[in-house]
C-alpha cells in the first residue's frame, strides 16, 4: 500500500505523470511493439477459440476486437471465469503489459481462468500478436 502511494506521489510531481497514469487506466498511449503481420500468423493459434474482425463473434473465448485498452471481462454476452470477472471489477485493463503477462501464462496471471491454452512462451510472438490485435478497433474495423 505504501509503495503504491509513494509511486503515485512521485508520478504526480512529474510533468508527464498525469498522462502516464491516464494512459495506464485507459490503455491508450501504451507502447505497442512487435510486427502485426507476424502477429497475424501467430494469431492462428488463437483462432480455435477466438475471432477478430468485422464479423467476429464470441466462441469458446470472447471476440478480440478492441481488446488492447479494453477493460478485462468487458465483452457483452460472454460468460467469463470468476478470475477474470474479479480482474474486471478491480478495473484492470488489457494493456500491452497485461496482455503480455496473460498470454505468457494465463493460469498464473489469472488463477482459475477457463482459458485452457498453455500460453505463448516466446516474447517476440506475444509482442507480435499484441501488435496485430491493436490494429483492430472495437467495431472490428482495422485501425489506420
Amino acid at each position: 500500500m505504501f509503495n503504491k502511494l509513494l509511486a503515485a506521489s512521485v508520478l504526480a510531481m512529474l510533468p508527464a505523470g498525469m498522462a502516464w497514469a491516464e494512459s495506464h487506466e485507459s490503455g491508450e498511449g501504451m507502447e505497442i511493439t512487435g510486427d502485426p503481420e507476424a502477429g497475424e500468423r501467430v494469431y492462428r493459434k488463437c483462432m480455435a477459440c477466438h475471432m477478430v474482425g468485422e464479423d467476429a463473434q464470441n466462441r469458446v473465448g470472447p471476440q478480440q476486437n478492441g481488446v488492447v485498452g479494453r477493460d478485462v471481462a468487458a465483452v457483452e454476452g460472454f460468460n467469463y471465469s470468476d478470475a477474470l470477472m474479479e480482474k474486471g471489477e478491480e478495473g484492470v485493463v488489457w494493456t500491452p503489459e497485461n496482455l503480455d503477462a496473460f498470454l505468457e501464462n494465463p493460469r498464473e496471471w489469472a488463477p482459475g481462468t477457463k482459458m485452457s491454452f498453455a500460453g505463448l512462451r516466446k516474447e517476440e510472438e506475444r509482442a507480435d500478436v499484441i501488435a496485430y490485435l491493436a490494429t483492430y478497433n472495437a467495431d472490428g474495423t482495422r485501425a489506420e
